[in-house]
């Protein structure tokens, strides 16, 4: 992926990941359009980096997801990069989890983290494919991978996103859309409530290692614990899973 002298949307721009992508890309040289649904936190990632353009929209709805595609394309046609990082995590324990009253709060995983990336990539894809060069990275995580059984349906969404990834990566490569998958580990933002991911790695270290990924032209790019796991073998996967619920599982007896 070219660095500089882009023109790129990131979702879930406003603060946590897509702001600290923000960052580095305006940094680098790009005109860079951040989206999110809560209009005074992108007012304050404005005035932390005034040259940010700022759009409110609600990824859930799909009408609001065709809108921001009408908007981005027709005031900034030179756009040539998908950042899709909006997403969410819920943990719960689906044995105390009434989910025939609740299903709609816990489906909102669903919408934000599979059907609005999975929509706006394929809006995007064919307007990038008549450019000289276009990019959409995908952010999943090293969940994906091994899956956070009190996190089931995040884990859920994200692998489904990574298989969407690969399947998009091969229908445009024959064209000029390069595509990119993020898989980041635990990190430290606010990422399903304040104080969950106080041990995961560092925002700024993480950041800064997938831009050297970036650099460095990889198509898959983890970070930390993630890197290994974006390779393991099945009975792998089976042993890191279980281990993991079992250190965790307290958090949602």
């Amino acid at each position: 992926m070219k660095l500089s002298g882009n023109t790129i949307l990131i979702t879930g721009g406003s603060s946590g990941i897509g702001l600290a992508f923000a960052e580095r890309f305006i940094k680098a040289g790009n005109k860079v359009i951040v989206t999110g649904r809560r209009e005074h936190v992108l007012q304050q990632a404005k005035e932390k980096f005034p040259s940010l353009i700022t759009r409110v929209s609600d990824l859930d709805i799909e009408s609001e997801r065709a809108a921001l595609y009408d908007w981005v394309t027709a005031n900034y046609p030179e756009v040539n990069v998908l950042v899709n990082n909006a997403g969410i995590q819920q943990r719960f324990n689906v044995l105390k989890t009434d989910a025939k009253n609740n299903w709609e709060a816990l489906s909102k995983e669903i919408t934000t983290n599979i059907e609005a990336p999975f929509h706006l990539s394929m809006m995007f894809a064919p307007y990038f494919s008549a450019k000289e060069r276009a990019t959409i990275l995908n952010v999943t995580s090293g969940l994906a991978f091994t899956p956070f059984a009190i996190a089931p349906i995040y884990s859920a969404t994200k692998a489904a996103l990574h298989s969407f990834t690969m399947s998009l990566r091969l229908q445009l490569s024959e064209t000029s859309v390069e595509v990119i998958e993020l898989a980041p580990p635990a990190v430290n933002t606010n990422l399903g409530g304040s104080g969950l991911h106080v041990h995961g790695e560092p925002l700024d270290a993480f950041a800064d290692g997938i831009f050297k990924g970036l650099e460095e032209g990889q198509q898959e790019i983890g970070y930390g614990t993630s890197v290994s796991r974006l390779r393991m073998s099945r009975d792998e996967i089976d042993g890191y899973a279980a281990n993991m619920y079992q250190a965790t599982k307290n958090l949602i007896e």
